[in-house]
């Protein structure tokens, strides 16, 4: 595919200028119409400036993911690394959020530290390694859509094409800010809507008619009292399974009894835990109540068995460069779920912290990125 000429940075650092000077914010939360898919010509038009191999991957839901590849030999085992290019919003951001600020070390604008950075020292490594002499590798790296709102980008590449590499995959690292500590287990998440109906008549004669919201008060009152007490689990890495009801709407007007009301529910799981107890537990609370349920949202938990044999191969390099080698927990959800599920031994490690994502001044550290870049770059490098 040719293209035309584009600025190639000349360093990490200007590599994710680029990137962050793209809005990409997801479009539930407000971002432009096509602001994901312009990130993703420019890093096309990269990749085929680096020589690299690219491949679009559709998303069903729309646009599409961008795989940029090194293949050395049908033969060679896989690496794969995923970095998701939306962001969540820019508005009430302290700092500029698309033109890049450098200072005291630190790199500033929406996407730097979650997980633009990530990307950026996935990318600039994986261009590095395609023309060093020692690549035991095949090498492939997914930029991924929507993950800040409904991760389909993840999904329907867990779904499709990583089947491809099953057969021959090494692992894959997920690129979320874990300041380059290894993250092997994560809770996973379960939303759903639960909708009730009445019947709709003027204020004035209420009797004549049936509230919505009234019986939706029931179900609530249900899911605090006599459900969510009971979600207990506990992981020792990942903490606690949780349940909490955080979004009602319903009625139209002030004098029309109300005919239609709905809730959304949360429901954190520990790994263990699966989609089909979630839905038990709450149907044997809700039996006997008029309600309709919609899914919106599942993301499983990940354990840390599937990844541990990789874990085992990425500890020397995190040792070499004085990082924490023993994989933790954490309590959020991340692409990596999806990934695991297919059988896909999975890592989370980036660059950054997660109390600088999301942040009116978000920021990642210069000596992170350069760590990050290190370390993806040595780890396509290791020949065990």
């Amino acid at each position: 595919m040719n293209f035309p000429p584009v600025s190639l940075p000349q360093s990490g650092e200007e590599l994710l200028a680029q990137m962050i000077s793209f809005e990409t914010v997801n479009q539930i939360f407000g971002g432009p119409r096509g602001g994901e898919e312009a990130l993703i010509k420019h890093l096309e038009k990269l990749a085929a400036a680096w020589g690299l191999k690219t491949r679009r991957m559709s998303v069903p839901q729309g646009g599409d993911n961008l795989f940029v590849s090194c293949e050395i030999s049908p033969d060679a085992p896989w690496l794969l690394f995923e970095s998701h290019v939306d962001t969540v919003s820019t508005i009430g951001m302290s700092v500029d959020p698309l033109i890049v600020k450098v200072e005291d070390g630190r790199i500033y604008g929406r996407g730097a530290c979650d997980t633009k950075g990530s990307g950026a020292a996935m990318f600039w490594a994986l261009q590095d390694y395609a023309h060093g002499a020692v690549r035991p590798h095949n090498v492939g790296l997914v930029f991924a859509l929507d993950e800040e709102a409904r991760m389909t980008g993840a999904k329907a590449f867990a779904a499709t094409e990583l089947k491809e590499f099953l057969p021959n995959l090494r692992g894959m690292i997920v690129g979320e800010p874990t300041l380059m500590g290894p993250v092997v287990a994560t809770n996973g998440v379960i939303r759903w809507k639960t909708i009730t109906r009445g019947k709709a008549v003027h204020s004035s004669v209420p009797a004549k008619g049936c509230s919505a919201i009234s019986a939706m008060l029931n179900v609530v009152e249900a899911l605090e009292s006599r459900y969510a007490p009971t979600v207990t689990k506990r992981h020792p890495m990942t903490g606690s399974a949780a349940m909490s009801v955080n979004v009602m709407r319903g009625g139209t007007q002030v004098n029309i009894i109300p005919a239609y009301c709905e809730i959304e529910c949360d429901r954190r799981t520990v790994p263990g835990e699966t989609e089909a107890q979630v839905w038990a537990e709450r149907d044997a609370i809700l039996a006997g109540m008029k309600v309709e349920h919609t899914d919106l949202y599942v993301v499983p938990s990940m354990s840390d068995e599937i990844s541990r044999d990789f874990l085992s191969m990425l500890q020397p390099v995190l040792a070499r460069h004085g990082l924490e080698v023993e994989g933790r927990g954490e309590p959020y959800v991340t692409d990596a779920s999806h990934f695991t599920a297919m059988g896909a031994p999975t890592i989370v490690l980036g660059p950054g912290d997660i109390a600088q994502a999301h942040t009116k001044d978000e920021w990642l550290g210069c000596d992170q990125l350069a760590l990050a870049t290190a370390v993806y770059g040595d780890l396509m490098r290791c020949e065990v």
